[in-house]
């Protein structure tokens, strides 16, 4: 017998330790069915589950159901990312709290001590995943950093260096000098804040009194100066332009010359711009336009270092800004001082502000050459994105890249599989061993960098399945089905994926790129801990219940727009799980037990008949929706099919059949919507996994154990099963008919205890026949005290039209029809009212202009929602007879 609730902390673990045990969730069990791969986007190995990890692996676990349901063998390759820069500084936290450094151990045995931190604290998201009910083959969980997948990197860069594709440089970096290591543009985060513009006079060489003016952020940098640009048609610095005339650095005494550049805009402020290019990506090109010197200012520490004058030297970086900015206004060079609000560059990781850029030696991946086939194999359809807009994304950035700096100075990670002999000579081999042996047996020392934790995450789709390797995995699965991420990472991982993927295998990753939208909060507000609405997924979790999570991100993962989530939606869809355990409940009370003879084609009740053919619609709908990677829409179909078409019509429907005395007719009654229940749960399965597997095994199978468990049960295909038009039309006029009377009673506030006469004018002899054969049930659930046909409508009576018949229910003892037209008059005019307001912002080309998207869209729900409410009101007042 159910429990009267349904409890998800009781049935959670022990049903997922069920499905473990089953081996439900392995790959290669079905070795002659169609194979289906997607890989998971592996999350950090410091990471906890948040509500973007959710939404995700929420997507990833409904398809891998879906398909799984449908007989194919599934792969959902599970796996962890080594995290770089996260987990080194997670490690450093710990070693501090115990009075200890990385710098004081040496590499090796701070290497042990993250290896130990790893098995010991890292990994947590595995098991919250898994209590998300994540059916990923656990078996074949692999790391970033495991022997298989580090034996794969080293042989990707050893091949890409013989390519002559992998390359060391000296350029201007992104650096972050708390790890002191290089950090990729797209790890760059731009926070707004505070700071000043300050106007700093230069003196012009030879022209006593004359000064050209420059304006900067970063006053400091001024002493890596080599030049000051004026545009060649600004007709203020012709004539020095004309004279070759310098300027002279104010602190340093160095002369520079001042060169006609069209990095200058002549609108801009004086004009002139002061020219660093040992400290400003742009800067850095105008200097190799001009032949500049290249000065570099700083230490890796952020310290400034010996090319700048002695009583700087040593001083952090925000230090020397106080002291130049002092010196200069103690010779009087400050023309002003600007306060600004300004994009500042912080490492994305440890929020360090960036030296941007610094100028030092790096490996490179000449990406340039690897985009063009991954551009190529997207234009051509071999795969696709969903939705398809952000195709043009991708393309952007793959046809703009640049050199990706491979190389980061950190510890933990993919040493570079790089040697130095004594003279400098570079062995890049995929063992110590190999690479003496090229040196003829002299002694290397090994480049101490890593890899960017990306390099190794560019090849998960085959590193996973076995590459370099020609491992079975890799034949069968290779390329993958679809990968679902979010569009945060198209440049940093699916991008780099598609490259690596083409140059190595041959072949793309994956047919399908699913690309989710962000989950904000219930205002439409991005999440973050300084708003305090970040949402912990665990907490839902906990409170409502997996299920209930999974089947809201389900039903807001809309292919087009941002989605909405709150703890309100996650009670509402906890609500719609208890819905489904109270039918269920319904269905084990009144004897409704599957039966594996019963054939829904063959049901002979007008009801058996219609709700056979709503399962087949809906099963039709969730299929096609899933197939297209429609989850929202795949979720609404089941969820009205649920609620609205089987429990509030169905199940009250059959309640005559199951009270009364045709043993025939309650048999029918019984077998159906036992199958229908059945049918309910293998389409709620992908997005409500638990609630439906303890429903499954709960209710018996002609008085017997079921014999599979629902995650390997077949999909329901119904598209063989007939199609009665006649059926269909009669219960949906037994509905319009009682959903009539109800909105008329709520309309006009007819107490729900009082019953009321329906009178049906003008029906032709099959209405009148639908309405005897379905008084019963349709006075019970109108709540009637009579339904007849007549030729007269009653003095008092509210209106409606159904069919070809007009409805008409007598209510003057009921209510003053005087008041209520006066009521309803009076809510019109409101709900008009705020149409009228939303008109207005909405037509206004100003607010549409500035307003973000997600309020845009608001407003016009919020619009569409007092017009439909305007729309029942004049319906109602139409209803009032005259």
């Amino acid at each position: 017998m159910l429990d009267k609730t349904f409890d998800p902390k009781e049935v959670e673990g022990r049903i997922y330790a069920r499905w473990a045990e089953s081996g439900a969730f392995r790959a290669g069990r079905r070795p002659d069915a169609e194979p289906f791969c997607i890989v998971i986007p592996p999350p950090n190995v410091t990471g906890r589950l948040h509500i973007g990890h959710a939404l995700n692996n929420s997507l990833q676990d409904a398809i891998a159901r879906f398909e799984r349901m449908r007989g194919k063998d599934v792969l959902w390759q599970p796996g962890m990312d080594h995290a770089g820069i996260a987990t080194q500084l997670v490690v450093e936290r710990e070693l501090a709290k115990r009075q200890q450094s990385r710098l004081e151990m040496g590499r090796e045995k701070f290497l042990e001590a993250v290896w130990t931190w790893k098995e010991e604290s890292g990994g947590a998201i595995g098991e919250q995943l898994r209590r998300l009910g994540a059916s990923a083959d656990w078996s074949r969980e692999r790391f970033t950093m495991d022997d298989g997948l580090s034996r794969a990197v080293v042989k990707v860069f050893v091949e890409l260096y013989r390519q002559n594709l992998i390359y060391k440089d000296k350029r201007l970096v992104n650096w972050d000098p708390r790890l002191q290591t290089a950090v990729s543009d797209l790890e760059v985060e731009s926070i707004e804040l505070k700071g000043n513009l300050w106007h700093i006079k230069y003196p012009l060489e030879g022209r006593a009194g004359e000064y050209i003016t420059v304006a900067t952020t970063r006053p400091e940098t001024m002493l890596g100066d080599t030049a000051v640009a004026v545009h060649a048609d600004d007709q203020r610095y012709k004539p020095l332009l004309e004279a070759k005339a310098q300027a002279r650095q104010p602190l340093t005494g160095r002369l520079i010359p001042i060169v006609a550049d069209e990095i200058a805009d002549p609108e801009k402020g004086s004009g002139a711009v002061k020219i660093t290019p040992g400290h400003d990506f742009n800067d850095f090109e105008v200097g190799r336009r001009h032949k500049l010197p290249l000065i570099n200012i700083l230490n890796r520490d952020g310290t400034l270092n010996d090319s700048v004058p002695k009583k700087y030297r040593g001083l952090d970086r925000f230090l020397a800004r106080k002291a130049v900015v002092a010196d200069l206004e103690e010779l009087g060079l400050i023309d002003k001082i600007e306060p600004i609000i300004h994009a500042v560059p912080h490492d994305e990781k440890t929020k360090t502000v960036v030296l941007e850029p610094y100028l030092t030696e790096q490996w490179y991946l000449d990406v340039r050459t690897l985009a063009k086939r991954a551009v190529q194999v997207v234009e051509e359809g071999r795969t696709k994105f969903v939705p398809e807009n952000w195709a043009n994304v991708y393309f952007n950035w793959l046809r703009n890249i640049q050199p990706w700096c491979i190389s980061r100075q950190l510890w933990w990670g993919h040493q570079l599989p790089v040697w130095y002999g004594d003279d400098g000579t570079i062995y890049v081999a995929e063992s110590e061993a190999e690479a003496v042996r090229q040196a003829g047996g002299a002694k290397l020392t090994r480049d101490p960098d890593v890899l960017d934790t990306w390099f190794s995450s560019a090849l998960w789709p085959f590193s996973t399945l076995g590459w370099p390797d020609e491992t079975t995995e890799l034949k069968r699965f290779y390329p993958t089905s679809v990968l679902i991420t979010g569009f945060d990472i198209i440049f940093f991982w699916v991008a780099r994926m598609m490259m690596m993927g083409m140059h190595f295998m041959n072949d793309v990753p994956f047919r399908t790129v699913y690309i989710h939208n962000r989950v904000l909060d219930e205002k439409g507000v991005k999440m973050s801990k300084t708003k305090g609405n970040v949402i912990d997924p665990l907490d839902l979790v906990d409170e409502y219940g997996a299920d209930a999570l999974r089947f809201t991100l389900a039903l807001a993962a809309g292919q087009t727009r941002d989605m909405r989530i709150g703890p309100a939606r996650v009670e509402t869809n906890r609500n719609f799980a208890t819905k489904l355990w109270n039918a269920a409940r319904f269905c084990e009370m009144n004897g409704c037990d599957t039966r594996v003879d019963f054939d829904p084609a063959r049901v002979s009740q007008t009801v058996n008949k219609w709700i056979v053919a709503e399962a087949a619609k809906s099963a039709r709908e969730v299929t096609t929706a899933l197939e297209t990677l429609r989850f929202n829409d795949a979720a609404r179909a089941a969820y009205h099919f649920v609620w609205d078409v089987y429990c509030d019509w169905y199940l009250e429907f059959i309640k005559p059949l199951l009270n009364g005395t045709d043993e025939g007719a309650k048999a029918e009654a019984r077998m159906t919507a036992a199958w229908t229940r059945d049918t309910i749960l293998k389409l709620l399965h992908p997005f409500m996994p638990y609630i439906t597997e303890e429903l499954w095994a709960r209710t018996v199978e002609q008085l017997a154990p079921r014999q599979t468990l629902l995650i390997e049960a077949p999909w329901p295909d119904l598209s063989s099963l007939p199609r009665d038009d006649s059926a269909a039309a009669e219960m949906r006029w037994v509905i319009d008919l009682v959903s009539g009377v109800r909105s008329v009673r709520s309309e006009m506030n007819v107490p729900p205890s009082a019953k009321i006469t329906l009178v049906l004018k003008g029906a032709s002899a099959e209405t009148k026949n639908r309405l005897d054969r379905h008084l019963g049930v349709i006075s019970t659930l109108a709540r009637l005290f009579s339904a007849t046909t007549g030729d007269v409508i009653p003095p008092g009576s509210a209106q409606f039209v159904i069919g070809e018949a007009m409805v008409a229910l007598p209510l003057g003892d009921v209510i003053d029809f005087v008041k209520e037209r006066a009521r309803l008059e009076k809510e019109l005019k409101k709900a008009q009212d705020e149409i009228a307001r939303f008109d207005a912002k909405l037509s206004n080309e100003q607010f549409v202009s500035r307003a973000p998207e997600d309020v845009l869209a608001e407003q016009r729900e919020k619009r569409a929602e007092a017009a439909a409410q305007a729309a029942r009101l004049k319906d109602a007042i139409a209803r009032l007879a005259s």
